[in-house]
């Protein structure tokens, strides 16, 4: 099991690599909620996305104990392949991505860019398989998007470094959202704020077509998704949690899952109101934020994990089919 001591020890290890990224508030959207938020802008962290902490841990911590390897595979549609290359390109060691088609065109370039061979397969089953393969040769390392302690350490920095830029202001969060693929990030999530807010709640959301994690969780076994979902937030895409993130979601707090309009409306209306570029993953996590706060007392205050800013032409003409600028926040989405 992953500890605070262990997300401690991967903040010091990754500082010299990974940007400390900013907090931001809207003012009008404080206003129309009744609430404050804060935005954990991991879009704007080297390669677009937290993935970085997790990729830059488990190779910086190998690193301190003389264990580099020779060579690094990766299985990803876009976030941990660019996470990799990067941290890879950091310890000059040779990487090769293995994905689907179906990965995103802009991703795919920056991974190329940042020095990584890409391999595509027809499926995500079938790159699955070959990294698999790939990483049992000897001098090879697999790293996992998330299903690794080491990893899930690397992303609970997103909250320890949020949490502690947010004590500097002598603010304490009512409540810590985050958006789950995976859940490296969301599991982070847990460890840090019960380790340092324990009476703050924390709460995932995911795409309801995506929803594994929801009918894991629901069922007490970890569930797959049957084929490729259709969904705006390709980041929460994952067929599966892992088993060391499930442990872990098994102490969240609490769980939404979000419909595609509410995926897009919310998308438009943080690209508006922050003048950031984030991707529907995590602008999906405001309709839980919103439904989360529809029964609370007014004045909460809420930590939401805008995990990433890697977007494709593709997506966002998707997003903007139907301009949802033109009715304001909503305190009662259909999440």
């Amino acid at each position: 099991m992953v500890s605070i001591a262990d997300i401690e020890a991967a903040q010091s290890r990754i500082s010299s690599i990974v940007k400390q990224t900013p907090i931001f508030e809207s003012r009008l959207l404080n206003h129309w909620l009744g609430h404050q938020i804060y935005f954990k802008a991991e879009c704007l962290q080297r390669t677009g996305a937290f993935k970085l902490r997790g990729a830059t841990n488990i190779l910086a911590k190998l690193h301190e104990q003389g264990e580099l390897p020779q060579r690094v595979v990766a299985n990803s549609s876009g976030n941990h392949a660019q996470a990799v290359a990067f941290a890879c390109a950091q310890f000059g060691i040779p990487v090769s991505i293995y994905c689907a088609d179906t990965i995103s065109p802009i991703k795919a370039a920056a991974t190329e860019f940042y020095g990584a061979k890409i391999n595509r397969f027809a499926s995500r089953e079938e790159a699955d398989l070959a990294v698999e393969e790939a990483g049992g040769e000897e001098g090879t390392l697999w790293i996992p998007p998330f299903n690794h302690p080491d990893i899930i350490a690397g992303q609970g920095t997103v909250t320890l470094e949020a949490l502690q830029q947010l004590a500097e202001t002598g603010v304490e969060p009512d409540a810590v959202f985050a958006p789950c693929g995976g859940g490296g990030l969301l599991s982070g999530a847990i460890i840090a704020t019960n380790a340092r807010l324990p009476n703050a709640e924390v709460v995932g959301a995911e795409p309801l077509n995506a929803n594994d994690a929801a009918r894991s969780l629901q069922s007490g076994k970890i569930e797959r998704l049957d084929g490729i979902p259709n969904t705006l937030a390709d980041g929460a895409a994952t067929p599966a949690i892992g088993e060391h993130t499930f442990e872990i979601l098994k102490t969240v707090d609490d769980f939404y899952e979000v419909e595609e309009e509410q995926i897009a409306y919310w998308t438009q209306w943080l690209h508006h109101l922050l003048k950031l570029h984030i991707e529907p993953t995590c602008a999906m996590t405001m309709a839980a934020v919103a439904a989360w706060l529809n029964d609370k007392p007014p004045n909460q205050k809420v930590l939401v994990l805008l995990s990433g800013g890697n977007i494709s032409q593709a997506s966002m003409l998707k997003i903007w089919q139907q301009d949802y600028l033109t009715q304001p926040p909503i305190m009662n989405p259909n999440a």
